[in-house]
């Protein structure tokens, strides 16, 4: 197919030699293609019609000749190669409804051999993209938070607002699955990530435990939380306060009662926080079908969740930013492994294999006479880490139904903005 893809799709000015048709017989003076190999395609016995230029069934059963002029060599039969392409995709839907095997040979053969229906034609990047180095994060910006905070001027959530015993009545709820993130964010001045991240760092006493300067930890917060777009109806600060809190409250569940140790608590707290900073509010295949710097970058692999990954640690070197300081060097590499794990596992491409590798695990564990897993191996705890933050991530619907109904109304708002982008762009809107 190599062949026919690469047609001029210029017409022949020059008179057409087969008026009213497509067909040439073999013997005729015109040459096919003019001696390039493997131009000569024979369709087989056709439906009535699928060829323009009608015929009887014995003259469309004649093999199919791509005819160039001799004169100026441009082709005549412009349209042959979509005919063809219909008569076959016609072909492959027959093929698909007679048996498993068949829809299996179909697919394969449409998604391997043919163009699909929704792939759209990729831009060549323009010359200011071309001028960007591929090596730098792009998202990161210079922002000054005050580093003068100390225990004794730190608001009492990490957040100056004026509704300090309205936020207290709301952090209540801070180890319960109900929380209004939408509430907490009302009275913490629009700051919920970093006020749910103060409270849950407090509660767990996690400060003291990695000796982290409580200025730091401020300042690395707010600023991560000021790279979230408020722009973006759903991934944005809200939905990064709210997985991390339903992440908080996953970690404290019965039956996980003292299985993790605290660089693993820290880390999956840390990676619930970034793992959509400087989310654009469109999917991963958005970008790789616009041909984004981040797709190419990322090599089309879990473009947005290696690039939620590169921004929450690069901001780590933002000016007194370093929350993780005083942790060893292996701390770090730990930290930095089980963090990277357990957000690209919020690929939703990763969705079914996730939950049937929790499966396969959980049937083969043991639990103690108290209900509690054992989960003695480090593989066995990324495992239900990665699910954990998976989980939180897709909580939504477990909700009380009045906050679940404000996370629908944003994620649909959020999809039909990317619909739009797509139908200005031309391309096939996708089914979210």
């Amino acid at each position: 197919m190599g062949v026919v893809e690469t047609i001029d799709p210029e017409p022949s000015p020059c008179a057409s030699p087969v008026p009213g048709g497509y067909r040439l017989s073999r013997s005729s003076s015109y040459s096919p293609l003019q001696g390039r190999p493997g131009a000569e395609l024979d369709l087989g016995a056709a439906d009535g019609g699928v060829m323009e230029g009608g015929g009887t069934a014995a003259e469309r059963r004649t093999p199919l000749v791509d005819l160039f002029c001799e004169t100026c060599s441009r082709p005549w039969l412009i349209g042959w190669w979509d005919q063809f392409k219909r008569m076959l995709n016609r072909e492959l839907s027959h093929l698909s409804e007679m048996s498993r095997s068949g829809n299996q040979v179909s697919e394969y053969i449409s998604t391997t051999f043919l163009d699909k229906q929704n792939e759209v034609e990729i831009p060549s990047p323009t010359l200011r993209e071309r001028e960007k180095p591929m090596c730098h994060i792009s998202g990161v910006k210079k922002l000054t938070h005050s580093s003068s905070l100390s225990n004794s001027t730190m608001p009492r959530f990490g957040v100056k607002t004026e509704h300090e015993e309205a936020l207290a009545r709301e952090l209540d709820d801070l180890n319960k699955w109900g929380l209004n993130i939408f509430h907490v964010a009302e009275f913490s001045n629009n700051r919920p990530l970093s006020c749910i991240m103060f409270a849950i760092f407090q509660e767990r006493d996690l400060l003291k435990t990695f000796r982290i300067p409580v200025d730091t930890f401020v300042t690395y917060v707010m600023t991560l939380e000021d790279h979230y777009h408020a722009n973006v109806a759903y991934h944005n600060s809200l939905h990064a306060a709210d997985v991390t809190q339903s992440t908080h409250v996953l970690l404290s569940s019965p039956a996980l009662d003292a299985v993790f140790t605290d660089l693993e608590i820290l880390a999956a707290l840390f990676a619930a926080a970034i793992h959509d900073v400087d989310h654009p509010g469109v999917s991963n295949q958005f970008l790789i079908n616009t041909n984004s710097e981040l797709a190419l970058m990322y090599n089309d692999e879990s473009v947005l969740e290696n690039h939620h990954l590169a921004v929450g640690f690069k901001l780590l070197h933002e000016e007194n930013c370093d929350i993780f300081q005083n942790l060893s060097k292996r701390q770090r590499q730990s930290l930095r492994k089980l963090v990277i794990d357990m957000v690209l596992a919020t690929d939703m491409s990763k969705h079914m294999s996730l939950l049937a590798d929790l499966k396969t695990m959980v049937e083969t564990k043991k639990v103690t006479s108290s209900g509690v897993l054992m989960l003695d191996h480090y593989t066995d705890r990324i495992q239900v880490l990665r699910n954990m933050v998976h989980c939180a991530d897709l909580s939504n619907p477990t909700k009380p139904l009045p906050v679940y109904r404000q996370w629908t109304e944003r994620i649909m708002e959020e999809f039909f903005r990317q619909g739009d982008k797509e139908r200005e762009r031309g391309m096939e809107i996708s089914p979210m």
